[in-house]
């Protein structure tokens, strides 16, 4: 097992129109990780925006770091003790937030988790999101067929943080799984035993712990030449990290995110290839379902064979590998977020 990390999409469904008088009595809460990650700003544009379509009063809170699990929890009860309708999370830790969730649906609130789903996922009355499996699915596979033959493949795996929320070890195993790598427990992050894998260590989803986790594994391998991290500000402080030793053309580094400047480093050969997601699509819909809730007490309904309301994935390079479908960065810049 990893050592704790001591190193340290969619089947559609429609919402009835809100009336502007009940919409005006309607309150809701967005909490997000953190107010600076770009994919978090984001989806705050995107439920700031549909609030104010839809005249809805919205509140907005958020952690100091990923991880932040009592600002989190401090967020949601004040969102309890406001009177809101429903509240929007995109959980820092998905097991520990899960108790002050269930006081907020125990008190008639409507909890959507969006991006990361909680453990189980039924703490939520429903969760938008990524496919994040099949987000690291296909840059595992992406992965494999730039380089063709992996027997010689030295893996570097930079992750979020040492609690191993859904949405790492979704995108970490999906990531494995697409590269050919069998990945024991799902839920597990690091009890693989495939020799490929240099190892793993966090990052808290940010540029400097990019770095840092970079810097970490290559201590360990130097001969390091794939890199999966868990977001594409990890993934620039990888790539700066292998610069500063020269091994920038040495390694292959792929991601998850969409963001703008994640897609711009596809373009500029930073990133081969990255899983674009859609989080102002996650907001908005979540915004809506809100406000279908206050009319009338209708929930969300999860996208057919799945345990959520998939917002879609979609793969992006500049070196389109057969059989594996995606756009290039040109097509994505025109569709990124950030």
């Amino acid at each position: 097992m990893m050592r704790k990390l001591a190193l340290l999409g969619a089947s559609a469904f429609a919402f009835a129109a809100l009336g502007q008088s009940a919409a005006a009595e309607t309150g809701a809460c967005l909490v997000t990780k953190t107010d600076t990650n770009p994919f978090f700003v984001k989806m705050k544009e995107g439920a700031s925006a549909k609030a104010a379509e839809m005249g809805i009063a919205l509140s907005t809170y958020a952690g100091k770091i990923d991880g932040d699990v009592e600002t989190q929890i401090a967020a949601v009860e004040s969102c309890i003790a406001g009177g809101a309708k429903g509240i929007l999370i995109t959980p820092s830790d998905s097991r520990a937030l899960a108790p002050v969730v269930g006081k907020a649906r125990e008190a008639g609130v409507l909890v959507i988790a969006l991006d990361t789903p909680f453990e189980p996922a039924d703490a939520a009355d429903a969760t938008f999101a990524t496919d994040n499996f099949l987000a690291g699915e296909l840059i595992g596979k992406w992965a494999a067929g730039k380089m063709g033959d992996t027997s010689g493949a030295k893996i570097a795996l930079l992750d979020l943080n040492a609690s191993e929320v859904s949405v790492d070890y979704l995108r970490d195993q999906g990531f494995l799984q697409g590269f050919g790598v069998d990945i024991k427990d799902p839920k597990d992050i690091g009890d693989e035993d495939d020799a490929r894998i240099v190892g793993n260590d966090v990052t808290n989803g940010n540029e400097e712990g990019g770095r840092t986790a970079m810097e970490n594994l290559l201590q360990k391998d130097s001969g390091v030449n794939l890199v999966y991290t868990i977001n594409e500000p990890a993934a620039a402080g990888a790539y700066e990290a292998l610069k500063a030793v020269g091994l920038e053309k040495q390694a292959l580094i792929v991601s998850v995110d969409g963001g703008c400047p994640g897609v711009q480093n596809v373009k500029d050969g930073v990133i081969g290839a990255t899983s674009m997601q859609f989080p102002l699509l996650m907001a908005s819909k979540g915004i809506e379902a809100i406000a279908a809730f206050a009319k009338d007490g209708t929930k969300p309904v999860n996208t057919e064979g799945l345990d959520f309301y998939n917002t879609g994935v979609t793969l992006v390079t500049d070196s389109p590998i057969e059989g594996i479908p995606s756009i290039t960065s040109e097509e994505a810049l025109k569709q990124c977020w950030g």
